[in-house]
């Protein structure tokens, strides 16, 4: 592993991989292997993971191609030096700043969108001119080897290189002094690749997680939050960091809700849901078996059904739930939604703010400047007004957490921005050198308070 870290230093240091015009072809061979193996990609995750190849294209194939789109349309302009006009203090002269890449970029991507988030950090890194090392999960195998071709197929190893391995190697690669690491996974994952890159003060990015709320206040459209609140929860079994972990709904409506999120339930997976090929499985035992603990909680309003064979559990409504209930503990990460009443739109905010910061907040309400409220005075990530994940979708939007849900963020520019450091550079004049700030300085200070205040 040092051996490649070095062999991507080399390449990094002669300049091969920072010409806008070589990171530009870079991504174009990209999006050609991508569309070659875009098939086997779809099978791959739906054997590692059973997306049907319709949520697979959905959710990451689909994403992928819009993220390289715009990074190809837009990565000779945000390579451009920016000029600065000088201060009054500086002149004359001018500033440049450069968007330096921070060189040899290691990139850790989670099970649950192997492809979308493996490749979005990669887009982001070759487009800026860094050197990558990827290293995907384990518990997606199939993809992983797929994606494996795909680099193959569009870099060289000095460019772009995969290890494959358990978490073992990914705590030695992140001993290693990268010069950047970005990281998706869970917060106690992060906390460790922190403490890690510490130890060579090394940029870290952190994609995390957390319990993501939806707030539904009473003037909303019940069947239309209803639709989205229990589509953005089974994408991929609820096993997605911006899932709505938990429904925050006012009083007056709950009752209403809770019966239309069981009609919506029902209408898009049937009245079997694990028999639907648009529910996927828990990805392996041990979170089934976490996930099926938390069945216990409350009182089930629908579902509840679960198959150890097939590690599926069926998108379940659970109401009577206590904030100290093991499901309002922890983040679920599956389809399991409890749903807890609140009086007033300041008892939400209250609720929302008692816990860590959220990655994702989502409000369905009439209310535009309850919307307002809410989106300027609550801390979280990222989030949508009468929707839920849509804010993810597109490459004009970025992406990232706070707090305990994050550092950073990516997506389009921002993952330009996220792969980079500003660089300032000063220009100065030779043609005038103006006397005031050599010494001897006695004396001149009236002169100085008026041009530098």
């Amino acid at each position: 592993m040092k051996e490649l870290l070095d062999m991507q230093r080399t390449h990094y240091a002669s300049g091969a991989t920072r010409r806008p015009e070589v990171c530009v072809e870079a991504l174009k061979k990209l999006q050609i292997s991508l569309r070659k193996h875009e098939a086997g990609l779809l099978r791959a995750l739906e054997a590692d993971l059973g997306k049907s190849p319709e949520e697979g294209y959905m959710t990451e194939l689909g994403a992928t191609y819009g993220e390289l789109r715009y990074a190809i349309r837009h990565a000779r302009a945000w390579l451009r030096p920016r000029l600065v006009p000088p201060s009054m203090g500086q002149f004359p002269g001018f500033g440049r700043v450069f968007r330096d890449p921070y060189g040899v970029a290691l990139i850790l991507s989670p099970w649950n969108y192997p492809a979308l988030l493996s490749l979005v950090p990669v887009i982001a890194a070759v487009a800026t001119g860094n050197c990558a090392v990827l290293r995907p999960s384990s518990e997606a195998p199939k993809t992983a080897e797929c994606l494996d071709a795909i680099l193959r197929e569009s870099f060289t190893p000095q460019h772009v290189s995969m290890v494959l391995g358990d978490t073992g190697v990914a705590r030695r690669l992140t001993a290693l002094p990268f010069d950047k690491i970005f990281f998706t996974g869970s917060a106690a994952a992060g906390r460790e690749i922190m403490a890690a890159a510490s130890q060579n003060l090394v940029p870290v990015t952190l994609e995390l997680g957390g319990k993501s709320p939806v707030i539904v206040a009473a003037d909303a459209d019940i069947r239309l939050a209803s639709r989205r609140i229990i589509w953005a929860k089974c994408l991929n079994a609820g096993q997605t960091c911006v899932a709505p972990d938990y429904v925050l709904v006012q009083k007056d409506v709950e009752s209403a809700l809770l019966e239309a999120l069981r009609l919506q339930i029902e209408a898009q997976f049937g009245s079997d849901p694990l028999e639907s090929p648009d529910l996927p499985p828990i990805v392996n035992r041990r979170h089934f078996e976490r996930l099926e603990a938390l069945l216990r909680d409350g009182r089930l309003i629908c579902g509840g059904q679960a198959d150890a064979r097939t590690r599926k559990i069926a998108p379940t409504v659970l109401t009577g739930i206590d904030n100290q209930d093991p499901v309002m503990r922890e983040e679920i990460f599956g389809p399991i939604l409890p749903v807890l009443p609140f009086l007033s739109m300041e008892d939400a905010i209250k609720s929302v703010r008692s816990r860590p910061a959220p990655l994702a907040l989502y409000l369905f309400t009439a209310d535009k400047d309850a919307a307002r409220h809410v989106t300027r005075d609550v801390a979280f990530g990222g989030g949508c007004v009468n929707d839920c994940a849509m804010h993810l979708a597109g490459p004009r939007l970025p992406f990232g957490g706070v707090g305990e849900s994050g550092m950073g963020a990516y997506h389009g520019r921002a993952g330009f921005a996220c792969f980079t450091r500003e660089k300032p550079v000063f220009v100065a004049s030779t043609a005038v050198d103006i006397p005031l700030r050599y010494a001897p300085r006695k004396g001149r200070l009236p002169v100085l308070k008026r041009m530098l205040s």
